[in-house]
This record gives structure tokens, C-alpha cells and sequence, in this order.
């Protein structure tokens, strides 16, 4: 191993090191006896994750963050699976112009996205609510799911639609039968991705909910309250462990949509006789 190698698996270490101590001490603390959260430990326990299942306040917020999440990541893969077609199959004006456009939001700061659409709802009169939240995360996860539909799309032999059409079929019967069992996987990858950027989000949600709260909302409301840290850590690690889980299965989906585009475009011609 070179010098330059060994400099760049240092820093690669200490960078994950850096940012995921602070994720491996939530089984610790999340199991600690103690409600103080400090060392030393004071012994094995599970009683943090069962007053979980007491707080009606929690469930109400679990249930609000599952259905933003579920709608966020429908309506913005609605969204990015158009858009994603239209990129690539398409030449419009000022189409470089327009795609820029739609991943302007992976960009800027969340706050700005927030602060912006809490005064355009207000100026408008409307009450804030589930909905003006779903409307923000809408606005934050639909570049992600573009990306991620554009690699499927991008990767798609277009001589397979106009073997389809060649052969009698219509376009509507051709996007159903041909192209979308092709970039299915991306699709459920981009469903599980802004299903678990939604419901983790919490910058948005802050400024748009109204009386419902999310829950990433719920857990920084229970900050203040020092006798509920081991819960909110114990709540934290649940969070982190379905995250991670979401995530692996979109990676795996994704990692078969391009199998699945580049296989079938790699398909060699039979000779014709």
C-alpha cells in the first residue's frame, strides 16, 4: 500500500469513525438501567423500549411520520417517474435548464425550504397541517427519486419500445408491458428512499406541521425533558435500525434494475437465416 493509499484509509477511517460513534451509542445508553446518560453503566434493561408502547402521544406521531412517508414517496415517485421518462426519452427546450430546475431542492438548505414555503402558505391563508408537510416533503424527495429513475431509464435499450411498437402494440400497452417491468426495481428503490427520507426528515416538518406532530418533532419536543432521554434513545435506535433496513432493500433494488436493463440490452442478435 502505497502512501497516498494509506493517507486516504486513514482519513476514510477516521471520517466513518467520526460520523457514526455518535449512532453506536444508542444500544448503549438505549439499554442502560440508568435514566442518566452517562458513564459509568448501571446495568441491562429493556423498560425504555416498553414505556414505548405507553405514550399515546408517540403512536399518534408514529402514525402521522407513516402517512406523510407513504404519500411523500407515491406522489414524488409519481413525479420523478415522469420526469424520469421524459429526460430520457425526450428533447424538449430548455430541457437542460428544466432538469437543473428539478434537482435545485437537493441542494439548497432545508431551512431556506422550509422558511420559503411556511410564508407562501401563510400569505395564502392556508392552516398548516399533515398536508402542507407532505407538500414540502413532496418538494425535497422528488429530485431523489428522478435520479434514481433516470439511472433506470438512461440504462433502457429504446430499440425494445420500438420492437414493441414495430410490432402492433401502443404506446400506453408498450410503457406497461415492455418498459416498466424493466425499471420496476427502480421504482421500489425510489419508494423505500423517500419513504425513509420522509419520515427521518425534520427541519420541514418543524416549520409546516401544525397541532400534528411528526415524529422526528416528537423526539426533539422530548429533549427538554431529562428523565426521557433513554426512551427518545431507545425510540432513536428503532429509527435507525428500520432506516438502515429501507435503505439495503432499495440498494438492492437498484443494484437489479441495472442488472435487469444491462442484461437485457446486452442480449446478442440471432442471425437471421
Amino acid at each position: 500500500m502505497g502512501g497516498s493509499s494509506k493517507s486516504l484509509f486513514i482519513y476514510a477511517v477516521v471520517y466513518l469513525a467520526f460520523l457514526y460513534a455518535p449512532i453506536a451509542l444508542l444500544p448503549i445508553f438505549a439499554f442502560n438501567d440508568s435514566a442518566v446518560i452517562a458513564f459509568p453503566l448501571s446495568g441491562g434493561t429493556l423498560r425504555w423500549f416498553s414505556m414505548l408502547w405507553e405514550a399515546k402521544a408517540l403512536q399518534t406521531a408514529l402514525y402521522n411520520s407513516v402517512l406523510i412517508a407513504i404519500t411523500t414517496a407515491l406522489l414524488s415517485t409519481g413525479l420523478g417517474l415522469f420526469a424520469a421518462r421524459a429526460a430520457a426519452r425526450y428533447e424538449f427546450p430548455a430541457k437542460r435548464g428544466i432538469l437543473g430546475f428539478i434537482m435545485l431542492p437537493m441542494i439548497l438548505p432545508e431551512i431556506i425550504i422550509g422558511v420559503a414555503l411556511l410564508v407562501v402558505l401563510m400569505q395564502l391563508g392556508q392552516p398548516l397541517s399533515i398536508w402542507t408537510v407532505v407538500l414540502g416533503h413532496v418538494l425535497v424527495c422528488t429530485p431523489f427519486s428522478f435520479a434514481i429513475l433516470s439511472t433506470a431509464f438512461n440504462s433502457m435499450d429504446n430499440s425494445l419500445e420500438e420492437a414493441s411498437l414495430d410490432l402492433g402494440e401502443s404506446g400506453t400497452a408498450t410503457f406497461f408491458r415492455v418498459i416498466l417491468p424493466l425499471v420496476a426495481p427502480g421504482i421500489v428503490a425510489s419508494l423505500l428512499v423517500t419513504f425513509t427520507l420522509s419520515l427521518d426528515e425534520f427541519i420541514i416538518a418543524f416549520f409546516l406541521t401544525g397541532s400534528d406532530v411528526t415524529l422526528p418533532v416528537y423526539i426533539w419536543s422530548q429533549l427538554r425533558f431529562p428523565a426521557r432521554l433513554p426512551s427518545v434513545m431507545a425510540l432513536g435506535l428503532l429509527m435507525v435500525l428500520m432506516s438502515l433496513m429501507l435503505l439495503l432493500i432499495a440498494e438492492f433494488f437498484r443494484r437489479r434494475s441495472s442488472r435487469l436493463v444491462s442484461g437485457v440490452s446486452s442480449i446478442p442478435e440471432e442471425p437471421l437465416l
